[in-house]
Order: structure tokens, then sequence, then C-alpha cells
């Protein structure tokens, strides 16, 4: 059997052509004589992989002048605790809690100053996102955040706040590069790159300028923005590897796809199948409201817990890996990203219904 289709929700699937091109660069990097690998940051071919990197994020992006462009070590769960410790310039934040990260999010700020949860789906189950026009926000907030796209429930917003003096703070880490993103509507966009871009091991964060340098002095040097952009991502040895990665997906999504209005196409038409089919029978259930569906993490449930047991065994066996649900959620979820190809999800599908017909 070839390569499973790999459904895991992060680190996720790659580009099957972006890792075949590493091979030698793993033993020889462009001639050099030595590994990607062993590379010296602070030397000419790793400063041009970096500056090549933050070209293509503007670019595919459309990121606009006045934000910069910030390579971070850790995930996304560092920037829970950054993005307070840097932005709660008033001592207070608004977020909007719709799963599992955006609590932990609003959990970490709360302990630099209020972190008020002005919204919640918590009632049903984070099956949905509350309305973000009919929320009552604080206008001497220092920000309001939101999880753009939910992981673990397969939600996703259809509109984002806007409140006027409000910067709006967005965890993306599972939906960016899946299709476009107007920046402007933002403050700062921040992501770990294991979910839809290459391997686990850093974040990049998209900051509007006039947010930077207002962090207080006691802030660590590591956790402050500006110190990042003071000394071009490279105060401490960048994750260098994920940083190269991160440039050939970037590569791939502009050559190969054609840019994210290209691959925002792609990812609805592959969602689409997947959800007409889940609609289209009674054997299989997907709870989310299906406005708030969400393109990259598709969950399900069979009718019984251990029928989701037996189809997630049999589904490997068949060569479709990492299927189960998220512990909070159970079930199956299929995480449907950029990297996953169309004919993955066709083949999913017949292999569901074959297991319908078998178990129904």
């Amino acid at each position: 059997m070839g390569r499973p289709f790999n459904f895991a929700a992060g680190p996720s699937m790659l580009p099957e052509s972006v890792l075949k091109s590493v091979s030698d660069a793993v033993i020889d990097y462009e001639g050099h004589g030595y590994s990607i690998l062993e590379m010296m940051h602070r030397k000419p071919p790793f400063e041009a992989i970096l500056l090549e990197l933050k070209s293509r994020v503007k670019s595919l992006l459309a990121v606009p002048d006045d934000f910069e462009i910030l390579f971070c070590p850790g995930g996304g769960k560092t920037q829970f605790a950054m993005v307070p410790l840097n932005f709660m310039t008033t001592g207070k934040a608004d977020y909007i809690v719709t799963g599992n990260f955006s609590n932990l999010a609003a959990k970490e700020a709360a302990k630099f100053g209020e972190a008020r949860i002005v919204a919640s789906s918590k009632d049903k189950n984070f099956t949905y996102i509350p309305d973000v026009n009919a929320i009552d926000y604080d206008k001497d907030a220092s920000y309001i955040h939101i999880c753009q796209n939910n992981t673990i429930f397969g939600t996703q917003y259809v509109e984002v706040p806007q409140v006027e003096g409000v910067p709006l703070v967005a965890d993306m880490s599972s939906m960016i590069l899946s299709k476009p993103v107007d920046v402007t509507k933002y403050g700062c966009i921040y992501f770990g790159v294991q979910k839809n871009v290459a391997p686990a091991g850093m974040a990049i964060a998209i900051v509007r300028d006039d947010l930077l340098g207002h962090a207080a002095d006691n802030v660590p040097t590591m956790m402050n923005y500006t110190t990042l952009l003071a000394k071009d991502s490279m105060y401490n040895t960048p994750p260098c590897w994920c940083i190269y990665m991160t440039g050939l997906v970037l590569k791939y999504l502009e050559n190969d796809i054609g840019g994210l209005a290209n691959m925002q196409k792609i990812n609805e038409a592959k969602a689409k199948v997947l959800y007409d089919y889940l609609d289209g029978q009674d054997f299989f259930n997907n709870p989310v409201e299906h406005r708030y569906r969400s393109t990259m993490n598709v969950t399900f449930t069979s009718p019984d817990p251990d029928l989701d047991k037996k189809f997630c065994a049999e589904a490997a066996d068949a060569g479709f890996v990492n299927l189960k649900g998220h512990r909070l959620v159970s079930g199956m979820r299929a995480s449907i990203y950029n990297a996953m190809p169309a004919e993955g999800i066709d083949k999913l599908v017949g292999f569901m219904e074959k297991f319908r017909k078998e178990n129904a």
C-alpha cells in the first residue's frame, strides 16, 4: 500500500511534492556540503531562507506595510501568553469562547488582567459561533480575541467582530493559508504552523505596528514581540527547520496551487463532498450548525461509541489514518487541510458508505 491518507489535526499532512523535495537538502543543502538541519542561522544561506519566507508570507496573505511578520519559537499556546503580555494595556480584554483553545487563551490572559468572556457557545457543546454583532463589547478593552477555526469541535467564523478602536486578535492556527484573509480587519493574527503549514515548533505572528512597543518593562525578553522585531526573529536560535519547511509549503501554494483564492476553491469543494455525504444518510451525524461548519475539520459520529472505535480501526487498515476524534468530542474527525488531495475525500466517503451498509 502507498502512503495512507492522513487526517491528523496536527501535526498534519504535508504536500507530498514538498516532502520529496527536501530529501537532498537533509544531506547536502544546495551544494554547501552540510544539511539544512545543521545550518548556521547567522550565515547568508539561512538569512536568505528567512528573507524569502517573510516575503512569501507578505505576498500570499497580502500583508499591508504597517504590519510586522514575526517568527516565534513554540506553538500557538505560547501566543496565549504573549498576546496579553504585549497588548493588554488597559488591564482588560474581551474573549469569545468557541472551544477548547479559545477557552485556554482566556484562562492564560486572566493571569495578567481581566479576561472577560463576552460570549460562548459552550451551552450547545461548541456546535455554533455566537452572533458577533449581538455581543456587548467593552469599549475600553485592549483587544477582542477569537479562535477563528475550532479544530476540536469543527466550527468556523463566517464573520468577525469589528469594533472601532478595539483591535481584533485571532488565532488562525487551523485555517491559515486555506483561503485569503483580509489582514486589515485585525490587529494581530497568529498561528502555530503544525496544523496547516509545516512541522511543529513555531508560530507566526502578524502584528500591526501601532500595537507594538507597549509591553510593560517586566515582560520577559523572549515574550516581547519587539525583541523579535528588533532582532529579525533571531534573538535566540530560531526554529530553522520549521522556517525552511514553511517556506517550501508557501512556495508550493504560490507555484503549484496558484495562490489562496485557488486553494479556497479546492478546500471548499473537498469539504462539500464530505458534508454532502454526511447530510445524505442517517448513520453518521455531524452536529455542527450548517452555517458554522469548518472547511478544515469535519467531526462526525456513528450511532454507537463501539461502532466509532470499529470504524477508526477498520479505516486505519484501509489506509485512512488519524480519524479518531478528540477526547472532548469523541467519534471521528477528518482534518482535511490544504495537503489532503480530493482523492482522499472521495475514497473516505466510499469507505464510509461501505461501513454504513455493513453496520447499519
